[in-house]
Formats: C-alpha cells, sequence, structure tokens
C-alpha cells in the first residue's frame, strides 16, 4: 500500500516540490508488472542528487530494462524528516510513494567519505535495520512475505575506492561503472526471486557478477587486510567499466532550482593525465572519448525535451576531448536563436585557447574555472600536473583578452614534498598573473581562489602519505599573511577539521563501521555543508573517541605518513618540517609493502606501478598523459578494462556569431490558466522557470528583453501563496512572429504539466497594459475551521454581521517596520457562504467566497485578514485550511 504522505507534504515544510515525484521525464511504470522494483537512493538532498548525472544515468537505465522498475529517494529536510518520526511514517520512494521496505532493492550512491552518516539516517527514516547482520538474522526466502528488507547497496566513488570503513552497512558494493553492472544484477535478483532462494545464495550468486563485492564473505585479518572466507568468490575484485551513452542522460526536470540546473551530457570518461593526488583519474582509467555525432544528437534532442536554457558538458578533463571546440561551436550555431549557454566544469589552463573561449562567451558569458593546484613548477611536477608557467599565462591571458575580468583557481596545500616557499609561491602566482593582466580601458583581473587541503586518496601514488592539521593551519596561516597584499582576490579555505575526518575515514579498514554509526547516532550529517561543520566534528570527534581509535586519528592530526598502527615507526629526520616521503624514508620496514585495507579492489592499476610513481614524484619526474603519447605502463589497458579511446577533433565550423535578442514585438497574447493538485506546492518563482521551459519546448516565438541578461517576455500577472491552488491566473506572452491564437494555445497545453490547464487565451493590443498593472480585485474560496464547536446559522450570523459593519480596523506592519492602521471592510466587496461541513473532530469548517481588493499599489484583501476579519467579530479561533483564487479580474 502506498504511503499516506500527501498530509506530510504541504506547504508548511522548505521546498515542498522536492518530494512530488512528478517531474518532467520521470518514469511511472506499473507496480503489478515488473519482477524487480528498484530504488536508488540519493543520500542528499533533493536539489544535489536530482542534478547527479549518475543518478540520472542509472534511474533511466534500469526503467528501459523489461520487468523492472526504478524509483527514487533523497535524503529529506530537517522539517520532513522531523514530521516522519512524530507519525510513524516510514521513509518513501517519490514517485508511488512508497515504504522503501515495499522495494525488492535499494542502491546508494557513495561518492563522499564522509557521506554514509546521511544513509543510516535515511535507512532509519525508512525502518530499515542498519546492518546487513541485523537485516539477515532469521530471514527465510526471498519472497515478499519472507524477506521484509529490501538487499542494501552503495555505488559511487567512495565506494569502489575503499568499501572497508562501511561494510558492516551494505549487503554488496557495485564497484565502477554501473551502466552494464546494475541491469546484469537486476537479471540475477529476478531470477534468484523466482526460484525462492535464501538471502545467503542470493547474494552468493551476486557475488559472481564481476564487479560485485559482497564484504560477508570476507574477512578483515590482523593487519587490515580483506581476504576471501569461502572459495567461491573472487580474491579480488573487479571495478567494472563501461561506455558512455549520451542519450541516457536526458531525463528528470525538476520542478524546483537545483544544483545543477541544466542539461548535463559526458563527453568523455576517464582521465590519463596521471595527477598523482587525483583519485577520480586512477579510478577512471582508460579515457574513453564520445563521438562527436553522438553528443551534438544528445545536447540537441535533450535542449528540446527538456526546455533548459543551459547545458553543460562533462569530463574529468572536459579540454583533453580533443573535439571540444567543434561540438561546441556546432551546438552554438544549431541554437544560435535560442538564448541558450555553455558551461564547462574546471578545466585545463593549457588547452584553454580562443576557440573554446568562442563556445563559452556570449551574452551570458559564464564563470571560468583553472586549477593550476600548486603555486611553483617544483610542486607542479611532483604532483605531476604537467603544466608550465609559461602555459599557465597562456591560459589565464587568453581568457582575459577573449574578455574575462575574473577568474577562479584552485590551489592545493599539503602536498607531499611541499615547502613554505611553495606555499607563498600561491600569492606569488596570482600577483604575477594579475600584473600580466593589464590593459588600458580594462578592469584589472580578479581572482576567487579556492584553497583546499590535501587528502591522501586510496589507489594513488600518493596513498602511503599524510599531512598533519597543525601543518595546515600554519600554512594557511601563512597565505592569509600573503593575500593580505594583494588587491582583487578572494581566498577561501576548507576547514582543516573535516580535511583530517576525510583522511581518517576514507583510508580505515572495517574496524570504522562502528565510528560511522556512533557519528551518526551523535548527529554527524550533511557533513559537507558548512553550517553543519562543527556538529559534525563534534560528533566525528567523539565517536572516534568512543571506539577508542583516537590514538589512530592522532596519528592523522599529525602526519603519521602511514596512517597504520605500526609499532616501530621511522620517518626522515626533515618530515616533520616538509611532510614528505624521502628515498631513505620508504626503507622503513612497515614501507610500502604493507597489506592496505583496499588491496583486495582491483581497480586495474598495478600497485607496483604506484609505487614506481611515488618514487618518480621523488625525483619530480613527470609522467606523459598515455592518450597523447607513450604508454606509461599503469596496468589498466587489457581485456578487463579495454584501452584509450581518442578521437580525432572533426573541423571546426564556422563562428554564425553570438545570440542576439529578437526584441520585436509582432503579437501579444494573454493566457488565463490554473495551478491545481501538487503544482500548487510549486512556488512562484520556480513556476516562472517552468513557463520559460515550456515555451521553449513548444517552440514558440518568444521575445526576449534587451541587455546583458535577455529574458524571454513571459510576465505573470502575480504571484500566488505556496500550497494555494487557482483557476483564474493570467499571464502575458509577447512573440516574435504572429501565431494563430489556436495554435499557440495547443502548443502550451501540449508541454504544460496536466496541473497547469489552460483556459483561455486572447490576443491583445501590442500597446495594451500589463495584466499585472490592470489588476483591480480577487475572487477567492477559503476553508476556514473553527477552533470550538459552531453550528452554521452562527457561520451565517458572522458573515452577516462582517457585511453589515463600515470598520474593522487591522494594524500592518510596513516592510521599513512601521505600523500603520486599514479599514479591510474598504477591502470586501462582496461575501458570501458557500456551504459548511463536519470535520472529524465534530466541529464544522465552511467554505466562504469573497471578492476584495488586489491591486499592486499595496490595497490587498489577503486570504489571512479575512480570518482576521471572522475572529474580531466572533471572538472564535480559526484555522485556515485552503486558499483557492477562483479569478482575479482586470480593470480597464
Amino acid at each position: 500500500m502506498a504511503v499516506a504522505v500527501e498530509k506530510l507534504i504541504t506547504s508548511d515544510i522548505l521546498k515542498p516540490a522536492r518530494y512530488l515525484g512528478n517531474e518532467r521525464l520521470a518514469v511511472h511504470k506499473p507496480w503489478n508488472t515488473t519482477a524487480i522494483r528498484w530504488v536508488l537512493t540519493y543520500p542528499e538532498v533533493y536539489e544535489v542528487g536530482a542534478s547527479n548525472l549518475g543518478h540520472i544515468i542509472l534511474y533511466n537505465i534500469l526503467n528501459a530494462q523489461p520487468r523492472q522498475l526504478c524509483d527514487r529517494a533523497y535524503l529529506p529536510g530537517q522539517d520532513l524528516a522531523t514530521k516522519l518520526r512524530e507519525t510513524n511514517t516510514p521513509l518513501f520512494a517519490v514517485e508511488s510513494k512508497r515504504s522503501l521496505t515495499e522495494f525488492d532493492i535499494l542502491g546508494f550512491s557513495l561518492s563522499y567519505e564522509l557521506g554514509a552518516t546521511n544513509i543510516l539516517e535515511m535507512l532509519d527514516l525508512a525502518g530499515i535495520p542498519l546492518t546487513w547482520r541485523e537485516r539477515q538474522g532469521g530471514r527465510g526466502e526471498f519472497t515478499d512475505t519472507q524477506f521484509p528488507f529490501p538487499l542494501i547497496f552503495a555505488g559511487g566513488q567512495t565506494a569502489t575506492s575503499n568499501p572497508e570503513p562501511y561494510a558492516d552497512f551494505f549487503d554488496f558494493f557495485a564497484l565502477g561503472d554501473g551502466e552494464e553492472l546494475l541491469p546484469e544484477i537486476g537479471l540475477v535478483l529476478e531470477e534468484g526471486k523466482q526460484a525462492l532462494l535464501s538471502r545467503e545464495h542470493l547474494l552468493l550468486d551476486l557475488a559472481q557478477i564481476p564487479g560485485v563485492y559482497v564484504p560477508q564473505f570476507y574477512d578483515m585479518a590482523e593487519d587490515g587486510s580483506v581476504h576471501p572466507r569461502r572459495s567461491d568468490v573472487p580474491k579480488r575484485i573487479l571495478r567494472r567499466v563501461a561506455t558512455p551513452i549520451p542519450a541516457y542522460s536526458i531525463g528528470l526536470v525538476p520542478y524546483v532550482e537545483t544544483v545543477h540546473d541544466r542539461l548535463t551530457i559526458e563527453i568523455r570518461r576517464g582521465c590519463t593525465r596521471g595527477c598523482r593526488f587525483c583519485q577520480p583519474g586512477m579510478l577512471t582509467r582508460p579515457a574513453r572519448d564520445v563521438e562527436p555525432d553522438k553528443v551534438v544528437e544528445a545536447i540537441e534532442q535533450g535542449m528540446r525535451a527538456t526546455g533548459y536554457n543551459e547545458f553543460s558538458l562533462l569530463s574529468l578533463s572536459c579540454s583533453d576531448y580533443l573535439s571540444l571546440p567543434a561540438v561546441g561551436m556546432e551546438i552554438k550555431n544549431r541554437l544560435k536563436n535560442e538564448n541558450i549557454s555553455l558551461t564547462l566544469p574546471s578545466q585545463r589552463v593549457d588547452r584553454f585557447d580562443e576557440n573554446i573561449a568562442n563556445i563559452l562567451g556570449g551574452t551570458r558569458q559564464g564563470g571560468l574555472t583553472f586549477a593550476p593546484e600548486a603555486g611553483t613548477q617544483r610542486m607542479r611536477d611532483i604532483v605531476n600536473k604537467g603544466l608550465t608557467n609559461e602555459e599557465l599565462l597562456r591560459g589565464v591571458k587568453t581568457a582575459w583578452e577573449q574578455g574575462w575580468d575574473k577568474i577562479k583557481l584552485y590551489f592545493m596545500i599539503g602536498l607531499p614534498g611541499e615547502t613554505d616557499t611553495d606555499v607563498l609561491g600561491i600569492g606569488e602566482t596570482v600577483s604575477w598573473l594579475q600584473q600580466e593582466c593589464r590593459g588600458k580601458g580594462r578592469k584589472p583581473l580578479n581572482f576567487n581562489l579556492t584553497i583546499s587541503n590535501f587528502t591522501p586518496k586510496p589507489h594513488t601514488p600518493f596513498q602511503w602519505h599524510s599531512v598533519s592539521t597543525t601543518e595546515f593551519k600554519r600554512k594557511q596561516n601563512l597565505l592569509r599573511q600573503e593575500f593580505r597584499l594583494i588587491k582583487g582576490v578572494k581566498v577561501n579555505f576548507t576547514d582543516v577539521r573535516i580535511s583530517a575526518m576525510e583522511d581518517f575515514v576514507g583510508r580505515g579498514d572495517r574496524t570504522l563501521g562502528k565510528v560511522v554509526r556512533r557519528a551518526w547516532e551523535l548527529g554527524a550529517g550533511m557533513d559537507s555543508w558548512y553550517e553543519n561543520l562543527d556538529q559534525a566534528f563534534s560528533a566525528w570527534g567523539s565517536a572516534i573517541a568512543q571506539a577508542n581509535l583516537d590514538w589512530k586519528y592522532r596519528q592523522v592530526e599529525n602526519g603519521e605518513w602511514n596512517l597504520f598502527h605500526v609499532q616501530e615507526q621511522k620517518r626522515s629526520p626533515d618530515a616533520k618540517n616538509t611532510q614528505f616521503l624521502t628515498p631513505n624514508s620508504l626503507d622503513t620496514p612497515h614501507s610500502l609493502d604493507i597489506p592496505l585495507p583496499w588491496d583486495h579492489i582491483d581497480t586495474g592499476i598495478d600497485k607496483k606501478w604506484l609505487k614506481e610513481d611515488l618514487q618518480r614524484a621523488l625525483e619530480a619526474a613527470i609522467v606523459p598523459d598515455c592518450s597523447f603519447e607513450d604508454c606509461s605502463h599503469c596496468g589498466v589497458c587489457g581485456t578487463d578494462f579495454g584501452h584509450n579511446i581518442v578521437i580525432e577533433s572533426p573541423a571546426i565550423p564556422k563562428f554564425a556569431g553570438e545570440f542576439v535578442p529578437n526584441t520585436t514585438k509582432a503579437q501579444r497574447l494573454r493566457v488565463w490558466f490554473g495551478k491545481q493538485g501538487n503544482l500548487a506546492l510549486v512556488s512562484h518563482l520556480d513556476l516562472i522557470r517552468l513557463f520559460d521551459r515550456v515555451v521553449r519546448r513548444a517552440g514558440l516565438p518568444i521575445a526576449f528583453s534587451g541587455g546583458f541578461h535577455p529574458m524571454p517576455r513571459i510576465s505573470l500577472a502575480t504571484a500566488l501563496a505556496l500550497g494555494a491552488t487557482s483557476s483564474g491566473e493570467i499571464a502575458d506572452f509577447e512573440l516574435t512572429v504572429p501565431v494563430a491564437v489556436d495554435a499557440f494555445r495547443e502548443q502550451l497545453a501540449r508541454e504544460m504539466p496536466t496541473d497547469i490547464p489552460i483556459y483561455n487565451v486572447e490576443q491583445i493590443d501590442l500597446k495594451a497594459s500589463a495584466a499585472t498593472q490592470l489588476l483591480e480585485s480577487a475572487e477567492y474560496l477559503i476553508t476556514v475551521a473553527a477552533l470550538a464547536g459552531v453550528t452554521p446559522i452562527q457561520w451565517q450570523d458572522w458573515i452577516d454581521t462582517i457585511k453589515a459593519k463600515e470598520e474593522l480596523w487591522y494594524e500592518h506592519t510596513t516592510k521599513s517596520g512601521k505600523s500603520q492602521l486599514i479599514n479591510l471592510r474598504d477591502r470586501l466587496f462582496e461575501l458570501e457562504l458557500v456551504e459548511t461541513h463536519n470535520n472529524i473532530a465534530e466541529s464544522i469548517s465552511s467554505v466562504i467566497r469573497y471578492l476584495g481588493s488586489y491591486r499592486q499599489d499595496g490595497l490587498l484583501l489577503r486570504p489571512e485578514q479575512m480570518l482576521f476579519m471572522l475572529e474580531a467579530v466572533a471572538t472564535v479561533e480559526f484555522r485556515l485550511l485552503h486558499i483557492h483564487r477562483n479569478r482575479l479580474i482586470l480593470g480597464v
């Protein structure tokens, strides 16, 4: 049975449209005709999860499988979570509104070391035991009646990198790319469900799938390493590799504004640059280009299907996609007249040129982000950044010459081998770039810097390194002093406490499971959000101490390069000052050969190669990018993982020119529409954004305003309170070419959600005043409940009393804080009692119709003020249950 959550998703919670599940391109498959029911459970708030590309791709792929259904769930806001707990309502999937326990399998995205506490929060809200041991105890066959809890698994970068700290909580992990792996898991589940397999036998079948790691079939040794406890599971679990399919990126157009509120298309998966600190670069090899024509096709189809006004091309290193200028220019030319903009994530400054600048520039020139990572050439060579000072200057200067006045730069501190000279080199580099980018008639070049703390990651050459919290703080202070003297620079530092926690958990073993659980119990959650840092740090610190692991955490805080407890430790004499492994320090008995908790995860990277690359780092030796130069013999390329796929760029199309807003006003249309059902929970700003996307999808020739940020000429007469319904809203549209009224209405209605009905469309004079300027009055139906027992006769008496009065004074507080008395009766034109009915509490609620002033100069009669008038004549307290706006009345 569906969970009765409608009463909880109301206008009194923040952004209730998060939980509607009726977004455009959401897939609603029939429950009873599917064999396996998935939920992709994203352990972040909706705005983060619903715009995550991996989430969208896997959602589309799973729903494309026959006999399989995929719903979604997100971490609820604190307000809804409180409601769920107070009413004993389990967490639900947003589309079906069913409890998560009704599904066969829940898949969590684990992409951040401290993100598991959010997963535990979601499991607890769903009423699902947190550990696989608790879920498994005494369970029978895999049937709806005997198998009450779904299988719980995790995927994502952190799950693939080192699943051990989280092994207690998951039945299995999906390692690597999920496009092919998850459908294979679904087939095994379907067969197991039909065969009524026990949970153990089902998990054993899953363990035979390459990429599936079932931790309960493995034991941890005293040294932290992991080994099979039975002979019928693999010793090492293979990371899966899949080819990107851009078409699956088109989907889910949320009503609320999300973190990445745009169409995102992946152009290249994997990176072979070989930055020694970069875990994604090591975990996603080999590099695989997407064919340019498929990218162009996906973008063009996606923009038509979604109505977005912005798209992004995604890759770990977009600039290494050789077809980037050609693809970007082709799309820019095709969508030239639609005010579409392109954004790119952080990109290689050494590849930034005029071709890339042309596809990024335009009327809505977006931000530009580069990541030099280090402030000196020596440090960039140590981390194998492959970037020279000359290349850095050339890229930044090109951006400045192409019109960018502000650029964002990413740097890191605490890198192996770093000295104070290297730290101060960040300031010197920024100052040098500013001096080189000066010119008459131009603003000085400003920089927005993010300086993060290096955190060693598994499966990288620096996985044996660590940096002390004290050193991080000292180096941050050095830079604060340095940047006091440099104007036009804004500097943001990463909190050092959370960096240490990420390091401690990210390179931990199974003993940290109790720490993760206790941290959640103590209030850790949303740990990557700035406002939660103090609470998160306190919770994690207490959990570590209570688990008697504070000695190990102190090793991380103090910069022990090997964070595991070893009796004999021998460090280089200058390690304290340099935080750097010297060749001599590699000779310690516990050096690079000790087992690591993640050694049983086969990412394709040879551990021997990682040791050799660490040695090359000590010598500041560069390893070339094997996508474009010789093979570095890392071990990835072969049968299991494939090879690099680099596609030569097609010719770059001739630039057809920037978007020029068409400000022609050939026709004005006035539309009367409604706002009903769940769409009442969509805010006014989100409704404006919805209209923009609907017009784009419908292909209507909307006119634009002029200026630096051209906007479509769509004007809603007025806002409607969140949660209120309406059958009388008005919007004005200005078109560049005339369109038949009936055709316009048909095209608009076809792309509108069904809960936004179009009632009427009329052509108005081009010079007529806007609807918002003509507003005179508004008619409402309000449902009001008395908080004491009353009779229908009393309701009518109160209505008659109000109508008979000439004055009903109300104290109004202006925006400036001043109080003024207003006569509400002057603003009330009509009032009648429509109906009364009994509710469960045996009191009577009534539906009241009123017509009141609704002018944009502030002469309004709001539904809440009608409540005040009732209470003034009845001396009874009332509650406003619902607001419905019947119509807006315009003056002549």
